[in-house]
């Protein structure tokens, strides 16, 4: 099979697609023909040696697949050769075959193309955890997301309004602004503006009033962590979920103290092995917004499989518009 393999970490354009062995399923395992591929920034991480998980090499990263399974486990109970389904793996889905395993395939709604199935795993799921069931957002409440442009951003954006929420979007350009808003964000702030940890609160009372925000969900960290706390209400949360910038998020203890606020983590991965009823009661409360046309997992790009490393190139610069996802069709082909 073709696939983008990893035989020393380094920049990402160093890296190539070629020919490498196909997967072998094991008991609880099966093996699916890759049709799509969903991109995500920690790809970027993780081609340059710098995610928190290191595969022996040679290896071929990605997290995210859809296509239709090929091959089954001795073990494997609740899929057959033939179901379309769509996987979230800690490595292995930029190529046209991906091992995973039974506890993180999830089969999808007949209507739901490879593309969208693909493109929404990481980012959906994500949002899921953070907004349902770690942030337990409730109607009426006002939510601050920061990086609400992003993949991760905008799915949080569709949850969060889903749920009854008014979602303020912290972006940094108009344009971005004017892609939250069209996501379903109430209001939008700059988040380039100078004097970041003064501006950005006056920046939310000027949308929502004095009361400020019931929770914020942050994907930047840094300096946007620091000043978003500041634009939380009497008990609010403020909920991690990623630091994009690499700038790890220091909450100061009187802050928390003064008003009662709760720090919360919403990592995503972890629940695979501690909670994995989380992970496919969100997978299947995700479905059911999707047909009842309360979320638009929207791709922006698809590209063939032999242009995946420029494409990743664009979401390390963030100059990436909207959520890419990679086809091997052309491949196969």
């Amino acid at each position: 099979m073709k696939g983008l393999v990893i035989h020393q970490f380094g920049d990402i354009n160093t890296h190539r697609v070629e020919d490498f062995v196909d997967p072998i399923a094991g008991a609880n395992d099966v093996i699916i023909d890759v049709h799509a591929i969903g991109l995500n920034f920690p790809d970027t991480l993780m081609l340059k040696g710098k995610y928190q998980m290191w595969p022996e090499r040679p290896f071929i990263p990605g997290r995210d697949a859809a296509g239709i399974i090929s091959s089954i486990g001795a073990n494997v109970t609740d899929f057959k050769i033939g179901d379309r389904v769509s996987c979230q793996v800690l490595w292995g889905a930029f190529a046209e075959k991906v091992k995973a395993p039974e506890t993180k395939v999830f089969k999808i709604p007949d209507k739901l193309n490879f593309s969208t199935a693909a493109g929404m795993v990481t980012t959906y799921n994500t949002a899921y955890v953070a907004v349902y069931e770690r942030g337990n957002v409730q109607a009426g409440e006002t939510v601050l997301i920061t990086g609400a442009s992003g993949g991760v951003g905008l799915a949080m954006i569709e949850l969060a309004k889903a749920k009854g929420a008014i979602v303020v979007a912290g972006v940094t350009s108009k344009e971005k602004g004017q892609i939250a808003i069209a996501h379903g964000a109430d209001h939008w702030i700059d988040l380039s503006v100078e004097n970041l940890y003064d501006n950005l609160k006056e920046q939310v009372i000027n949308a929502i009033g004095e009361n400020l925000c019931d929770a914020v969900f942050d994907v930047v960290g840094g300096k946007v962590f620091d000043a978003s706390m500041r634009c939380l209400a009497y008990r609010g949360r403020m909920v991690i979920v990623g630091f994009a910038t690499l700038d790890i998020s220091m909450p100061k203890g009187h802050h928390i103290l003064l008003k009662n606020i709760s720090i919360i983590g919403a990592p995503l991965d972890i629940n695979f092995k501690k909670s994995i009823n989380v992970i496919h009661t969100g997978v299947r409360t995700l479905f059911k917004l999707w047909e009842t046309n309360q979320i638009n997992p929207a791709v922006a790009t698809i590209i063939p499989l032999e242009q995946i490393t420029q494409a990743i190139e664009t979401i390390e610069n963030r100059s990436a518009k909207g959520k890419i996802v990679v086809t091997t069709d052309s491949i196969r082909l």
